[in-house]
C-alpha cells in the first residue's frame, strides 16, 4: 500500500498540495478528513479531480487522535483493497504527520509505504505562525478545546516529520487577493522555512515535486528530543542559525538567568543541556516564538547501563547532524551542552550566544563542588 500523507493548518494550502499530489502518481486517489463541531467528520473522496464520495460520521468522542484512528485509517484501508495504487490522505487541519503513520503502520495489514510527508504551508504565514500565543482552539484551526499546541508548535513538530514542504497561498492571501509567489512575504518566509526545516525540498507551486522520498529512520533521528540540525548553508540572510556547545556543565542559577536571554526574540530555540544540578539526566530545551520548555530525556549514555563511545560526525545531504557530531571525549563521554538558535540575523548575535552560555558554565573551582550542593532552580534533579 502506498500512501502520500498531507498535514496542514490551512485547508486551502492542504486542497491545493493534494490535488497536486493526486497527479504525481498513476491510479491515485485523494481523501481529505475535517473535523467539525459536534464531532461530527466530513469526509471527501477524489478520483482525477472529481468527487466520488462525500460521507459524515458522528464520532462518539471526537478527538484528532480518534479521527485518524476511527474514520482516516478504516478509509485508507478501504480505498486500498478498492485496487488503488497510492492514496493521498490530506489530514484534518492540526493532525500531526506523526500520529498519522503510527496508526497507519498499527493498523493496517501489509506492507505501508510512505512515499511523502508533505507539510502544505503558506510561506508569507510562516513568521505570524511561529509567533501566535493562541492555542490551535483558539485560532480556529481545530475544534478541540483541549488542544494546547500553538500553530508554532505544531509547524515545528511537522519540519521534524516531513521530507516536503509544499508552498501554496493559503486561504487568508486568496480571500484577500494577495496570493503571490515571489512577493516580499512569501520570499521571506520561503528563508525562514530554509532555517526552520534545512532538510526539506521546498517546492512553489512552479517547482517539480520529487516522489519517494521519504525515510522513517531520517524522520526519527530528527524528531528525538535534543537533536540539533542545521542549514547546509553558514550564509546570513534575514534569518540565521547560531550553534555553541559548552564542554562543562552548565551553573543552574547562572542558566536561569540566562535562558530568557537566549530565547527573547528567536524564533527556534533547541538543544540538550548538562546541568550540574542534573548531572546524570540529558535535558531537551526547546523554545518556539514565545514558549520555551525543559524536558528530561533519560541518562547520558555515559551515565547509564548502555555506556558505549559516541560516533562520530555524520554528514547528510542537506544539513549536518551536530547531534552526531559531538564526538565522544575521554573525560566527559556524551555529556555536554550543545544549543542552535534561529532568528532574525539583527536579532541573533553569535558573540553573545557564545558569552552568555561560557558564563554559565562551571569555573574551575566550582567543577570540583559536589553536585548536592547545587540548588535546583529549574526543578530537574527529580525529572527522571
Amino acid at each position: 500500500m502506498h500512501f502520500t500523507v498531507v498535514s496542514s493548518l490551512d485547508s486551502q494550502c492542504r486542497e491545493s498540495a493534494t490535488e497536486r499530489l493526486g497527479r504525481t502518481h498513476g491510479n491515485s486517489v485523494v481523501v481529505l478528513h475535517d473535523l467539525l463541531d459536534g464531532s461530527l467528520v466530513l469526509r471527501r473522496v477524489y478520483r482525477e479531480g472529481r468527487l466520488i464520495e462525500r460521507e459524515t460520521t458522528v464520532l462518539e468522542h471526537g478527538c484528532l487522535s480518534c479521527t485518524v484512528r476511527l474514520d482516516v485509517v478504516p478509509t485508507a484501508e478501504r480505498l486500498a483493497a478498492s485496487g488503488f495504487g497510492h492514496v493521498v490522505l490530506g489530514l484534518p487541519p492540526g493532525v500531526a504527520t506523526g500520529m498519522a503513520l503510527a496508526e497507519l503502520r498499527r493498523s493496517l495489514e501489509g506492507p505501508v509505504v510512505i512515499d511523502n510527508a508533505v507539510l502544505a504551508v503558506d510561506p508569507a504565514d510562516v513568521d505570524n505562525h511561529i509567533w501566535d500565543r493562541h492555542t490551535l482552539f483558539e485560532s480556529g484551526f481545530t475544534s478541540m478545546p483541549t488542544d494546547e499546541r500553538t500553530s508554532g508548535e505544531f509547524l515545528v513538530g511537522e519540519f521534524g516529520q516531513v521530507d516536503t514542504v509544499l508552498m501554496a497561498p493559503g486561504l487568508g492571501a486568496v480571500l484577500s487577493g494577495e496570493a503571490g509567489e515571489g512577493t516580499e512575504p512569501w520570499l521571506t518566509g520561503e528563508e525562514l522555512l530554509g532555517e526552520l526545516a534545512p532538510h526539506a525540498n521546498l517546492v512553489g507551486p512552479a517547482d517539480v515535486f520529487r516522489p519517494g522520498c521519504f525515510d522513517p529512520a531520517e524522520a526519527a533521528a530528527r524528531n528525538r528530543p535534543g537533536v540539533v540540525r542545521l542549514p547546509a548553508s553558514d550564509s546570513r540572510g534575514s534569518f540565521t542559525t547560531v550553534l555553541h556547545k559548552a564542554g562543562r556543565p552548565l551553573h543552574p542559577g547562572r542558566f536561569r538567568d540566562a535562558l530568557p536571554h537566549l530565547a527573547s526574540g528567536t524564533h527556534w530555540l533547541r538543544g540538550r543541556l548538562w546541568i550540574a544540578s542534573a548531572p546524570e539526566i540529558r535535558i531537551a530545551v526547546q523554545g518556539i516564538g514565545p514558549r520555551v520548555w525543559l524536558e528530561s530525556t533519560g541518562k547520558w549514555l555515559a551515565d547509564s547501563n548502555d555506556r558505549a563511545p559516541g560516533a562520530t560526525g555524520q554528514r547528510h545531504h542537506q544539513g549536518v547532524d551536530v547531534d552526531a557530531a559531538l564526538d565522544w571525549q575521554p573525560s566527559y563521554g556524551d555529556r555536554g551542552t550543545v544549543l542552535a538558535i534561529t532568528g532574525y540575523s539583527q536579532d541573533v548575535d553569535p558573540q553573545e550566544v557564545r558569552e552568555l552560555l561560557d558564563r554559565c558554565q562551571l569555573t574551575e573551582a566550582e567543577m570540583h563542588a559536589d553536585s548536592g550542593v547545587w540548588e535546583d532552580p529549574l526543578d530537574l534533579s527529580n525529572a527522571l
